[in-house]
């Protein structure tokens, strides 16, 4: 099993930047995807991005493409997440999950952080 703990949300005006930072403890970091998911106020949680665990290839939805920036730190067992130009509408709860296995999945994550509020005004 492997724990994750999230950090970095906050209150950030349209155009502004934040990092979201999970930590990761238990099983060895190397042997799972991981991934960032959000779900806003009266809607379903929705993958955001993710990156594997080799190859280091990424996959983004098409709405943060270009502004969002998921990377992982071995040596620090952490994944973070860069989010530039945030718009209002990327207001939400930001979680961050992992998978065993190679690929970089939208679906089937097995262990969440308990997640981080990200709140952008306009």
């Amino acid at each position: 099993q492997v724990q994750l703990v999230e950090s970095g949300g906050g209150l950030v005006q349209a155009g502004g930047s934040l990092r979201l930072s999970c930590a990761a403890s238990g099983r060895t970091f190397s042997n799972y995807v991981l991934g960032w998911f959000r779900q806003a106020p009266g809607k379903e949680r929705e993958f955001v991005a993710g990156v594997s665990r080799i190859s280091g290839s990424t996959k983004y939805v098409d709405s943060v493409k270009g502004r969002f920036t998921i990377s992982r730190d071995y040596a620090k067992n952490t994944v973070y997440l860069q989010m530039n130009s945030l718009k209002p509408e990327d207001t939400a709860v930001y979680y961050c999950a992992a998978r065993p296995g190679l690929a970089v999945l939208t679906t089937s994550y097995d262990y969440w952080g308990q997640g981080t509020q990200v709140t952008v005004s306009s």
